[in-house]
């Protein structure tokens, strides 16, 4: 079963748009950012605020403190004290896709749990992304990271004033928490969101959680493929031409019910005039 054609289009950073040339640095990096992002949340619960409400803030109205994670993750940053195009480079394919997606109008961002500051902001620079993402969504823009759904529903926020039911959004991730991400946002939009997996290390939560193989992207020319197919597809539909010809598409058999009656009219005033 075909996906619907997106009409808004997100995708994470860190292994989805950009890969790391050294994956285990990626990894390390992923796991101690997280670990730290749960014990500053709780640090926070108990000491600032005395234990009192949820874990979990609402959205806030004013600019975000950053949380001590932060701090953590511009240390790391600091460390490596390398220019961006030796750590990453961008995923096979995506470059195809991108312009297919741009080339058709669709809005596209990108959300990601690094640092935008010294990290994010530069690889957007450096490999021209910002010709395609006009939101960029990264950790300073966030009070919390994925698996919660914050950060999408800021990238939706900036994208587009107000979602309707005729809206479709795709989401192309490469871990669990970008699935549960997308899960978590699903009651709180008003439109369908689409979860993609692009590699396998996400495949299983998709899996998990109910989805079929068509949400798996081994390669961004598998998405170039469907993408290309689902807008060969609206092309192809039929548009209402005027007159009688939009008239027998409201009502079926309607041109046909007017000759027949126009037949019927001619006969009857044959008959009548013999």
């Amino acid at each position: 079963m075909s996906l619907p054609k997106p009409t808004i289009v997100i995708f994470d950073m860190d292994g989805t748009t950009v890969r790391h040339l050294n994956p285990r640095l990626l990894g390390l990096m992923e796991r101690l950012d997280d670990m730290v992002f749960k014990v500053s949340r709780l640090w926070s619960w108990i000491f600032e605020r005395k234990a009192q409400g949820p874990l979990l803030l609402e959205k806030p109205d004013e600019p975000v403190k950053p949380p001590k994670s932060i701090i953590v993750h511009k240390a790391i940053h600091k460390l490596r004290r390398k220019p961006v195009e030796l750590l990453v480079e961008p995923c096979p394919g995506i470059f195809s896709v991108l312009s297919l997606l741009k080339s058709h109008t669709i809005p596209m961002a990108l959300v990601s749990n690094g640092l935008g500051k010294g990290y994010g902001e530069d690889i957007v620079k450096k490999f021209g992304l910002n010709a395609f993402f006009h939101v960029t969504i990264f950790r300073e823009d966030i009070r919390k990271s994925k698996p919660s759904p914050e950060p999408i529903l800021q990238a939706l926020g900036h994208l587009k004033d107000a979602l309707s039911a005729d809206d479709v959004v795709w989401y192309v991730g490469d871990r669990h928490k970008d699935v549960t991400a997308v899960k978590n946002a699903e009651p709180l939009l008003p439109c369908p969101i689409i979860p993609l997996s692009y590699g396998l290390n996400a495949a299983a939560a998709l899996i998990e959680k109910g989805y079929g193989s068509g949400h798996i992207l081994m390669t961004y020319q598998d998405m170039h493929d469907m993408l290309s197919e689902l807008f060969e597809k609206q092309a192809e539909k039929p548009r209402h031409p005027g007159g009688d010809a939009q008239a027998s598409l409201k009502h079926p058999g309607s041109i046909c019910e007017r000759q027949s009656r126009s037949s019927d009219d001619r006969n009857h005033s044959i008959r009548k005039g013999s």
